[in-house]
């Protein structure tokens, strides 16, 4: 039996909100004239089910490409100024590696950005496989992403175990829809979210998939 772990990675894996936040401030600086905005609006704004990011960071009606290409060419640099894991989580990888667990990351991050900030943390190593927004025709909620991710371990629904780990709904509106477990990664950028499972530490994570 195979036991598939796919992470999402901002808010589960680590913590960006402020090289985030950085960045935004900075399109909004430079590309539109506006006020800087807060860290926790920012994340607030993301883990929205429903919102409109152009209008609350941009206030454009749509994600215009300047915006895009600003936000790019200063977030490759400012990725990983202050970026850092979670507590508990290199353990935690490392425990689940060693227990033979086939480890994956779908984000819906740049993969150019993902790959850049889980190795400056020294712990690319861990996945086969990291999956951005860039590497699918739909990101999540679509469950585009994580099937692929399955494919690519060869995942039999019948004889494998699969766990979708992340910190807001489009994670598990994902992995639902690709019929997999869900597990809520209380400990991220919201302590409020539904799952099959919610771990409020990452070492929660280590009993919920090695015990099933």
């Amino acid at each position: 039996m195979k036991r598939i772990v796919i992470f999402d990675m901002d808010g589960t894996l680590i913590n960006s909100a402020l090289d985030i936040t950085i960045s935004i401030n900075y399109v909004r600086a430079q590309g539109y004239a506006l006020s800087a905005l807060s860290e926790q609006f920012v994340i607030d704004a993301i883990n929205a089910h429903e919102r409109n990011l152009a209008h609350l960071f941009y206030e454009t009606e749509t994600y215009e490409e300047r915006a895009k290409i600003l936000f790019e060419e200063h977030y490759k640099n400012q990725c990983i100024q202050n970026v850092y894991s979670y507590n508990e989580i290199v353990e935690t990888l490392s425990h689940l590696s060693s227990r033979g667990c086939i480890m994956s990351v779908a984000t819906n991050a740049p993969s150019a950005f993902a790959i850049l900030m889980l190795t400056h943390l020294g712990i690319a190593e861990y996945f086969n496989c990291i999956l951005g927004a860039d590497n699918v025709d739909h990101p999540k909620p679509h469950p585009q992403m994580i099937e692929r991710i399955l494919m690519h371990h060869s995942y039999n629904e019948e004889n494998d175990r699969a766990w979708m780990i992340g910190d807001n709904s489009k994670d598990m509106q994902a992995a639902k829809s690709a019929k997999i477990n869900t597990i809520f990664a209380a400990w991220g950028f919201s302590d409020k979210g539904e799952g099959d499972f919610i771990a409020y530490h990452p070492r929660d994570v280590k009993s919920i998939i090695l015990e099933e």
